[in-house]
């Protein structure tokens, strides 16, 4: 009997196993831009009945969303954030940063952030918690934490996640390319073995299970799409190890806040698998996503945004 395939332990992996869906990102935006009553949703995301059916059970499921009664003849339901779900904030707002720096297409809408406490318009930015230095891949190390082991993947058996079932051609999104990058969950275990200095195929093939055929795949897409760079390092045979590009660097802080956020639900009894470090302050870092203008930490009730879609604004409190 074969033996079963272990990765090493990842609280970024146990939370792709819940949001690693580019359905399921485009449900929690529509939901924090103010959808929640179903056509509301699909509207807004342009997903199937039956697909957008199916990704919100499994919300509900794993407590992300509440599934609540607005109307009781006939009965209508509307779907809200949990605590839970409401802790995937700062994930979302450094995903939106990232499509902003690096996203490929005119999107339908665009969003203009306002923070309430300080009253200016602002950009979410990735700070260290302790010296409010910036929380980049450059400036951070990490070593192995309590929590590091081996685990059995739950593989599910969703394939690939860059293709939407969607049949509305107007549905809008704020988070296109990044949704679609984050909601790979492949891609996800591939960039989080080459931040780690895994950068040959058989060392990011043993460290994630992934079978040879989909890393392949998967490498070939990261690097058309520019996140990763490939370098030639034996001519015979030859062999290639894969960096990240300035664009995948900066995609770091979106996979730290979801490492924060996998360690809060999803972490190993024995604690965190990564110790991070902030090189400037050296203090374990605890990130933050702040205000640009004021550097406070943002909390959604505090964030009011614009949006604008089809020559419309309308203004909103997350």
């Amino acid at each position: 009997m074969n033996q079963p395939k272990l990765i090493r332990t990842c609280s970024i992996w146990r939370a792709l196993e819940v949001i690693g869906d580019t359905s399921v990102l485009l449900i929690l935006e529509s939901i924090w831009l103010g959808a929640h009553r179903f056509d509301e949703i699909r509207g807004r995301t342009g997903l199937l009945k039956a697909l957008l059916s199916d990704r919100l059970k499994r919300l509900v499921a794993a407590q992300v969303l509440e599934k609540r009664l607005y109307n009781h003849n006939p009965p209508r339901y509307e779907y809200v954030a949990t605590q839970k779900g409401r802790d995937l904030y700062w994930t979302a707002l450094m995903l939106l940063r990232w499509e902003r720096n690096w996203g490929t297409k005119d999107g339908k809408i665009k969003i203009v952030l306002k923070h309430k406490k300080c009253g200016h318009e602002f950009d979410p930015t990735p700070l260290c918690g302790t010296c409010k230095g910036p929380a980049l891949a450059r400036e951070v190390t990490w070593k192995e934490g309590p929590g590091v082991g081996l685990m059995s993947p739950k593989y599910s058996r969703r394939r690939q996640h860059r293709e939407v079932g969607n049949d509305e051609s107007d549905a809008t999104t704020l988070m296109e390319d990044s949704a679609q990058l984050m909601g790979d969950r492949w891609a996800g275990l591939v960039l989080r073995s080459i931040f780690t200095g895994l950068r040959r195929f058989e060392e990011i093939r043993k460290d994630t299970a992934i079978a040879t055929n989909i890393l392949s795949e998967r490498l070939a897409w990261l690097l058309e799409k520019d996140i990763i760079t490939q370098h030639q390092y034996s001519d015979v045979p030859v062999r290639y190890e894969y960096r990240l590009s300035e664009k995948g660097l900066d995609y770091y802080p979106a996979l730290l806040m979801l490492l924060q956020w996998g360690d809060k639900y999803y972490v190993s009894p024995e604690g965190p698998p990564l110790l991070l470090t902030h090189k400037a302050c050296d203090k374990k870092l605890d990130a933050i996503v702040a205000c640009s203008h004021c550097h406070e930490a943002i909390a959604a009730e505090d964030v009011e945004f614009e949006v604008q879609e089809s020559k419309k604004a309308t203004k909103k409190t997350a």
